[in-house]
């Protein structure tokens, strides 16, 4: 099982060459269908090199998760909002990597990533255990899913923060998807002080040649 949290500090060799490809990324506001708040953009930078680090680092072969925009980068401002909060993601494994200038990342209203506890349930991950989740009340995990994340989703008297990973420049935080998570706060008003991620959504890839 691979770990539930990682933080990779200095992640990339240059990171400012990375932040200069995400600002010149397309970012229309009319593409937006996502539920996040702020703005991705219309296509993904190239994650080739990021996907083997990632994979050498966890001992498993990762790339792009079906039908996620693993590689696009968000931009999201002071007073973003989004249709939905805390969440879960439809991946195997989850990671942003900010980049966000080191001195926007360093302000006290600088939005990080944050983890959350279901206060009815106790719950701060859907289980893989179906033990666990008949224990928490629910016949399976898509019943959990809909009565605890997407119920009470923009409800935050529901949850209890349990952890921030602050926002740093060059920072990857890698965590189990199935964690109750979301953005914190975006912060600045364009693009150069906002807050920058790139977006990355793992799965395993089957090795060539097995049957």
């Amino acid at each position: 099982m691979l770990p539930s949290l990682i933080i990779l500090d200095d992640f990339l060799k240059d990171p400012w060459a990375a932040r200069r490809a995400a600002l010149a990324l397309d970012y229309d506001p009319a593409r937006q269908h996502g539920n996040f708040p702020g703005l991705n953009s219309s296509a993904p930078l190239d994650t080739a090199a990021v996907d083997s680090a990632v994979s050498r680092h966890l001992g498993m072969r990762l790339g792009a998760a079906p039908g996620t925009q693993h590689g696009h980068c968000r931009l999201t401002r002071k007073g973003d909002r989004g249709k939905s909060g805390v969440h879960i993601d439809p991946a195997s494994y989850s990671g942003i990597l900010y980049l966000s200038r080191p001195e926007d990342c360093a302000r006290p209203d600088a939005g990080g990533t944050d983890f959350f506890r279901h206060k009815r349930t106790g719950l701060e991950s859907v289980p893989h255990d179906p033990a666990r989740i008949a224990a928490s009340g629910y016949a399976d995990a898509n019943a959990l899913i809909e009565d605890v994340v997407n119920k009470d989703t923009k409800l935050p008297a529901k949850w209890e923060r349990t952890l921030r990973v602050p926002a740093r420049f060059n920072r990857l935080l890698l965590f189990s998807p199935w964690q109750f998570h979301n953005a914190a706060p975006g912060f600045g008003t364009t693009p150069e002080d906002a807050r920058l991620v790139m977006l990355l959504f793992f799965a395993p890839v089957a090795a060539a040649g097995r049957s």
